[in-house]
């Protein structure tokens, strides 16, 4: 194979890669809700009028559909309050403190899958996308540095470096 060849090869695998594991949804929410305790309420029209405590906060504010972490809100600004409504169990709802100081209930929607894909999750779509261009990386460097000629040493010392890089993410030297 020819380097130009290889090139474009590896620009439609980078691209490809990209389109097939996005970091970010470009889409809007579907509705307005908030997370907490990792699971997601939904924001009703419904107020509430008795509350018992707080039991959490808004940690991140967000309008753009993608994954988060933490108490975070499509609607709400970061520091919004969540409390327990008197008669309630936090299972079904809680109720979310508004600027003008009314309560507005929020209903349970089911477990929060996003942090589930976040960065921080080995099996994420960018780990994943990550380890394939490392091993397409790896495959074009070990071709490489089998074939020979002038360019030898230089072939070698890509092939190592992707060799450790790829050591490096699974902790093996």
């Amino acid at each position: 194979m020819n380097s130009r060849k290889i090139f474009k090869l590896g620009i439609v695998f980078v691209l490809t890669a990209s389109f097939l594991f996005p970091l970010k949804s470009l889409a809007d929410w579907a509705y307005a809700f908030v997370v907490w305790d990792d699971y997601v309420y939904v924001i009703t029209t419904e107020q509430v009028n008795e509350v018992v405590k707080k039991v959490g906060h808004v940690t991140k504010y967000s309008d753009r559909e993608g994954t988060y972490s933490g108490n975070f809100s499509n609607a709400y600004p970061k520091g919004t309050k969540y409390y327990s409504i008197q008669g309630i169990s936090t299972d079904e709802a809680i109720a979310i403190l508004k600027d003008d100081g009314t309560f507005i209930k929020a209903t349970r929607d089911g477990e929060y899958a996003g942090d589930k894909y976040g960065i921080d999750n080995l099996s994420s779509p960018f780990f994943i996308g990550l380890f394939l261009i490392a091993l397409f990386i790896a495959f074009i460097s070990i071709n490489f540095s089998r074939k020979g000629g002038r360019d030898e040493k230089i072939n070698r010392s890509i092939y190592d470096t992707v060799h450790r890089f790829v050591s490096g993410m699974f902790g093996r030297k």
